[in-house]
C-alpha cells in the first residue's frame, strides 16, 4: 500500500476539491468530516500525513495535537484554515504541526508541502523499523554483554569497565565485540558515546550514517552520567 493523505474538514466542497487535487498527482486520499470520524478510522502503517482544518465541529483541529489524541496521530500534520491568525499559527507550530497554511492556497504549494511531509514520515518509519529491530536483537545479548555495553554507552574505556566489573581487559574486549556484532552497530564510537546521545536527546544530529545507531542507544540508555563518572569497583579480589 502506498502513502496516504488524510483530510479532515467539515466543508464537503473542500474535501472534494482536495481529493481531486491529490488524486490528480497520484496520491491516495481518505477524507473525514470530523476529527472523531478520523480517529475512529483505520490507519495503516504506511507513510502518511494529515491535512486538518483547525476549526471543526466537535473535537477541534488543535485538540488533535494534544494528549491523549497526539499518540493516535503519529505522522506530520498540516493545518489548513480560512480563519488563520498569528496566535493560532503559533499554537499549532508549538504543538508540533508540520506546517500551517491559510485558505485560499496555491495548489502547488499544498502539493509540495504534502510531498515533504510524506518524505519525512517515510524516513521516520524507516528509522523506527531499524530501531525496533535492534531493540529485538538487544534481547539476544547475554547478561554480561549487557553490562559491558551499558558501560560502553556511558563512555567508559575498556580498562575502566574491566575495573568496574572485576574482569580482565581482554575479557571486556571479547564481550564488547560480541555485543556490537549482535547489535550490528556500524559506528560504535559515535553511537555509544554519552555526548552523542545527549546531543540526539537535545535534538541535534550525528553524522547521517550514525543517526540511527545513536537514536537506538539514546532510547535504550538515556544519558545519565558523564564519561568515566562511574567509580571503579573496590570489591574485586
Amino acid at each position: 500500500m502506498g502513502p496516504i493523505v488524510y483530510v479532515v474538514d467539515d466543508d464537503e466542497s473542500i474535501r472534494g476539491s482536495l481529493t481531486s487535487l491529490l488524486m490528480s498527482v497520484g496520491i491516495q486520499v481518505r477524507t473525514f468530516e470530523s476529527a472523531d470520524d478520523f480517529l475512529a478510522g483505520e490507519m495503516p502503517d504506511v507513510p502518511s500525513c494529515l491535512v486538518l482544518d483547525i476549526r471543526l465541529r466537535g473535537t477541534s483541529g488543535l485538540t488533535l495535537q494534544q494528549d491523549p489524541f497526539k499518540e493516535s496521530v503519529r505522522f506530520p500534520v498540516i493545518f489548513l484554515t480560512g480563519h488563520g491568525d498569528i496566535e493560532m499559527s503559533v499554537r499549532a507550530m508549538k504543538a508540533g504541526a508540520f506546517d500551517f497554511m491559510t485558505k485560499p492556497f496555491k495548489d502547488q504549494d499544498l502539493i509540495d508541502t504534502i510531498a515533504a511531509a510524506l518524505k519525512r514520515d517515510s524516513e521516520l518509519k524507516r528509522q523506527e523499523r531499524i530501531v525496533a529491530g535492534i531493540r529485538q536483537t538487544y534481547d539476544l545479548l547475554t547478561a554480561r554483554e549487557r553490562e559491558v555495553i551499558k558501560l560502553v554507552a556511558d563512555g567508559l574505556l575498556n580498562k575502566q569497565i574491566a575495573d568496574h566489573l572485576c574482569l580482565s581487559e581482554v575479557t571486556v574486549k571479547i564481550h564488547r565485540a560480541q555485543a556490537m556484532h549482535k547489535l550490528n552497530a556500524l559506528s560504535p564510537e559515535c553511537a555509544l558515546s554519552a555526548r552523542c546521545r545527549q546531543e540526539v536527546a537535545a535534538g541535534a544530529a550525528c553524522p547521517p550514517r550514525r543517526q540511527v545507531e545513536a537514536s537506538v542507544f539514546a532510547a535504550l540508555w538515556p544519558p545519565s552520567s558523564a564519561p568515566g563518572s562511574i567509580p571503579a569497583n573496590t570489591n574485586c579480589h
